[in-house]
């Protein structure tokens, strides 16, 4: 017994990780992609063609710092969990590519979290904090019948058309970040499932 349990931590030192190591990891990182699959084609899509616009946007405004710093500290977390299994200086071109995206991955959901989403949730407040002056924001998009009365905003207030401008910048931004990180981790993901030995 005393034998078996030196080889273990032997093997766990050269850089074979523990079985809880990887359980962690493997737990972490597809609850953050599958989350991450979840937010971006499925809750944000439902939720905009049934909820009023100015709901969508409380809504999304409640659950966006959670989903972001989730995001980021899965990440971390992951990266931390990678990184201490390797030595540095011996890093194989797969395993220095696998910690890239880990890394891609923590960047772009701690410029999520901590620029781009404030940011964006400021404009889309004080954009409905226009709208509800004249009146919009509790339809349901696509609802209306006629001309569209936000275009209409528009051209008539030239504040109105600028905060909007900023709006889907600091969003569009936020997006591709979104899709990078899941991306990376969907990277990750398949090198770990290409990694293993059998099913």
């Amino acid at each position: 017994m005393r034998g078996g349990a030196e080889e273990a931590c032997k093997m766990e030192e050269g850089g074979n990780p523990g079985s809880l190591t990887k359980v962690v990891h493997l737990l972490v990182l597809s609850g953050a992609w599958g989350m991450q699959v979840w937010v971006t084609f499925v809750s944000g899509f439902l939720l905009f063609r049934g909820l009023p616009r100015h709901t969508f946007g409380l809504v999304q405004s409640k659950l966006f710092p959670f989903y972001f710093h989730i995001s980021m500290g899965s990440a971390f977390i992951n990266l931390c969990v990678l990184a201490s299994q390797h030595a540095w200086a011996q890093l194989t071109f797969w395993e220095a590519s696998q910690l890239c995206l880990l890394l891609v991955s923590l960047t772009l959901a701690t410029i999520n979290a901590r620029w781009l989403e404030p940011r964006t949730t400021a404009t889309m407040w004080a954009l409905q904090t226009m709208e509800k002056e004249r009146g919009l924001g509790g339809e349901v998009p696509g609802s209306h019948q006629g001309s569209d009365p936000y275009r209409q905003l528009r051209g008539q207030d030239p504040k109105y058309s600028a905060l909007r401008q900023n709006f889907f910048r600091y969003h569009g931004l936020s997006s591709i970040c979104n899709l990078g990180c899941l991306l990376s981790n969907g990277l990750h993901l398949a090198g770990l499932a290409l990694g293993l030995r059998g099913l």
